[in-house]
């Protein structure tokens, strides 16, 4: 038996030890759909790389560390980052924590624990069969369910994620987690989502995490992410979002901690002129393995999406980015774009690039590529003739590469957040 199948068995095993105690574990639909996300589980199991849209990417690490579940909030009360919007939803280990946090009162933002019962036709109704969308099926304790009604300008809110879980990491039992977030933006409602993952340095853990997104007719979300979690943990993060007509979905993913992380998205454009942006960056240090991997659905006409990625390696490092753009044989002028860049840092660094278009209409404007190179002698050059020190102008034209991935960003809280961690990543990791 190998580490894969012997990780996706101890899932399995302690899924049916807990589905009990899960909530909703005992209520009918709940518990068929976490049986048939089991079922799912099983059969697939944790996906290896003979899988090929895991072909660069190895999850027998997270086989072979025998995680635990976390049913109860860590018993300290963790630090908490300044706050970045006028509105917070906090969650420790997976869990909703009302005390750390602050609601807006004309959203229906609350704890999905809390009310399972209201999301019942909405949870798993975006699903992919994906073997870890399953395994947050079967596993999940918790998530934020918002529904933003229609009309309503939603403002800001910020969604932290928090590893805390000192006292278990001490006793040699590294937790996984898997929050499951329900966003409904309705018709021609608008909202900014800001997102954070921080975890403890030295821990090792999981957070599995699944976003399901429906974006109405005319609505708009803008759903930043930034990644920092501890370097010993693993983030596997998937989102599925559903766009119909009009609207708009716009995604920007920086990825800045972590020992392995995927950012996992799938989005279809269910209505004519439909729209969906999906940027990024990914920081890659010593011994950091990120995975990017896009998978966008072009189903309806008149519809337009771009995406560009950009990558710095530093040390021993690999960066991973797969960008599938599907365009249907209804999904007529279509305007698709996808580019993604690498930057290496260091001759141990590698990037693994793999950009791929399926079209079947015939009126359509689509384009994509994928480079790779290291930073520009002479411009490092020019730099230091005028009495720039090395590291300044390194970490200049590195700013540099990265400013048309995060120019798209509008809102200044989620802008500021984002140049904080990539200054802060640079004096960490790439002088």
């Amino acid at each position: 038996m190998n580490a894969m199948t012997t990780g996706a068995e101890a899932f399995l095993g302690r899924f049916e030890g807990l589905r009990a105690q899960l909530p909703g574990g005992r209520t009918d639909w709940v518990a068929a759909l976490r049986a048939d996300a089991a079922a799912q589980f099983r059969a697939q199991g944790l996906p290896g790389r003979r899988v090929e849209a895991w072909r660069y990417t190895d999850l027998s690490p997270v086989a072979a560390l025998g995680f635990t579940e976390a049913l109860t909030l860590a018993e300290e009360r963790p630090a908490l980052p300044a706050a970045r919007a006028p509105w917070r939803a906090v969650f420790v280990d997976g869990r909703f924590a009302a005390g750390l946090s602050s609601l807006p009162p004309g959203l229906a933002a609350r704890s999905l624990a809390a009310d399972l019962d209201a999301a019942r036709g909405l949870l798993g109704a975006l699903a992919e069969p994906l073997p870890l969308v399953a395994l947050n099926t079967m596993l999940f304790e918790d998530g934020l369910f918002l529904e933003v009604p229609a009309g309503a300008e939603g403002g800001t809110l910020e969604l932290l994620s928090i590893a805390s879980h000192t006292q278990e990491a001490q006793k040699g039992r590294p937790i996984a987690f898997h929050p499951r977030h329900l966003i409904r933006i309705g018709q021609g409602a608008r909202l900014t989502l800001i997102e954070t993952s921080l975890g403890p340095a030295a821990a090792a853990y999981l957070h599995n995490p699944v976003f399901e997104i429906a974006v109405a007719q005319g609505a708009q979300l803008t759903h930043v992410r930034l990644q920092q979690e501890g370097r010993a943990g693993f983030q596997l993060c998937t989102v599925l979002a559903a766009v119909e007509a009009g609207g708009t979905y716009d995604n920007f993913t920086l990825n800045a901690g972590g020992r392995l992380v995927r950012n996992e998205i799938h989005a279809a454009l269910r209505g004519p002129r439909a729209a969906c942006h999906m940027n990024g960056a990914q920081l890659v240090a010593d011994g950091q393995h990120a995975d990017t991997t896009t998978f966008l659905d072009h189903a309806a006409p008149d519809c337009a999406s771009r995406q560009t990625y950009k990558t710095v390696l530093a040390g021993r490092s690999r960066g991973v980015f797969q960008g599938k753009i599907l365009v249907r044989q209804a999904a007529q002028r279509t305007d698709g774009y996808q580019m993604n860049q690498a930057l290496l840092l260091s001759e141990e660094a590698e990037i693994d690039a793999k950009p791929q278009l399926e079209i079947y209409a015939d009126d359509v404007k689509c384009s994509h590529g994928a480079t790779v190179g290291a930073l520009d002698e002479a411009q490092l050059f020019y730099l230091r003739a005028r009495g720039i020190p090395a590291a300044t102008a390194r970490a200049m034209l590195v700013e540099a590469f990265l400013s048309e991935a995060i120019e798209g960003v509008q809102d200044e809280a989620a802008r500021a957040a984002l140049d904080d961690a990539i200054s802060g990543w640079w004096q960490r990791e790439g002088a």
